[in-house]
């Protein structure tokens, strides 16, 4: 076995044991602890927003413990056109615009029935039941919101594994592209996260503790 292959290997059984450890985290936290942090994180995003008004965000819909909690959305659709993900089956993600829906969805919890369109997507997620944009139209998003276990202080992003976001993240511009955050829980911004090539960096993170932390040489 080659240095290469076992740097590999230890790299992996070192995110695995890191994404056990945060996932426990998330865990442990309280309904009212998520929705205090939910909180601190929408009002920060909205500030990030208000400051670089963007035309168009990709973002995501928030599940269970994820940062940004079930008004992320909503928040964000007074302030510019929203594009959230649809996941394929090969684990790729297209993409869809948000379309608000006076009545809420059917058959959803009710934490998300006041003005989402969404749908039961695949491995449990909510999707925009629009029509589909394709693969590259994150591309054209002016800021980027995407979720995160942990980031280190290289702006190194790891996510739970499935590689979803690297490849999305791949096709944005090298240089002028837009603006990518992680929106975290406090606790997941650490000092290191072990990488791998396919690993897509991100420009900056919220927490609710410590707002926004900026990584890329770039104004914000």
């Amino acid at each position: 076995m080659s240095d290469l292959t076992r740097a590999a290997e230890r790299s992996r059984a070192a995110k695995i044991a890191l994404r056990n450890r945060l996932l426990t985290s998330r865990r442990s936290l309280t309904s009212n602890e998520l929705a205090a942090a939910a909180a601190q994180i929408q009002g920060q995003t909205l500030s990030l927003v208000r400051r670089e008004r963007p035309s168009v965000i990709a973002a995501y819909v928030p599940i269970g413990s994820e940062p940004g909690g079930p008004g992320l959305v909503t928040a964000l659709a007074e302030h510019a056109r929203v594009l959230l993900p649809v996941l394929l089956p090969d684990g790729d993600l297209d993409w869809a615009a948000h379309q608000p829906s006076p009545t809420g969805p059917a058959g959803l919890p009710d934490a998300w029935a006041d003005g989402l369109n969404l749908v039961a997507g695949r491995r449990g997620l909510l999707e925009p039941a629009g029509p589909r944009l394709g693969v590259s139209a994150v591309a054209g998003a002016d800021l980027v919101l995407v979720p995160a276990l942990a980031v280190d202080r290289s702006g190194l992003r790891m996510g739970r594994g499935g590689g979803s976001y690297d490849r999305a993240l791949g096709r944005l511009p090298a240089a002028g592209g837009p603006l990518v955050v992680a929106l975290l829980h406090d606790g997941e911004l650490v000092e290191t996260v072990p990488s791998e090539p396919h690993d897509s960096p991100v420009h900056a993170v919220i927490t609710p503790g410590g707002g926004l932390t900026v990584f890329a040489d770039r104004p914000v």
